[in-house]
């Protein structure tokens, strides 16, 4: 199984990317068996068509069977990081892809921003999204483990049922 991390916050290494990365692990995926995209790397080559660089990263997240979307919340959505790589997508093109959307945020106010923003624009690229998004709360991140076992209680069983599903058709 192929499993990529995206990550669109704009900082490096963000607790974005962490949180992301713990999903990734509640969900049985270990280091060696994950790729992380952390576009906050690939700035500079973001707007420049065609580029060699994000073309490969594109076909990454399309090859993924599973794919981790991680972006902080900016004025109550993603951040324009992330739609920018998107939008070098076309229709269907996560078509087969299971993804799990991730917004972190400084206080609960926007927790429906995953549902609400970040889950139709996966949906609308074809991804299969079976399980609730996850949204969490950046001053919580010396509970982030529990929360995000928390989190998995409900969405592992749709996630892993969705990946079966899909790897079946496919063979």
């Amino acid at each position: 199984m192929t499993t990529t991390i995206l990550v669109g916050n704009p900082k490096p290494a963000s607790r974005t990317r962490h949180i992301a990365e713990a999903v990734a692990e509640v969900l049985g995926v270990g280091e060696a068996d994950r790729i992380v995209i952390d576009l906050a790397d690939h700035v500079d080559e973001l707007f420049r068509w065609p580029s060699e660089t994000m073309s490969a990263l594109a076909e990454t997240v399309t090859a993924s069977d599973l794919l981790i979307v991680a972006s902080p919340t900016y004025k109550a959505t993603y951040t324009g990081l992330l739609k920018s790589f998107l939008d070098r997508f076309g229709g269907d093109a996560l078509s087969g892809v299971t993804a799990v959307p991730v917004m972190t945020g400084a206080s609960a106010g926007h927790s429906m921003a995953p549902d609400e923003h970040l889950r139709p624009l996966l949906v609308e690229l074809g991804a299969m999204v079976p399980s609730r998004s996850l949204y969490f709360i950046t001053e919580d991140m010396d509970r982030m483990d529990a929360l995000v076992a928390d989190w998995a209680g409900s969405s592992l069983a749709p996630i892993r049922a969705t990946l079966s599903l899909t790897n079946a058709v496919s063979r």
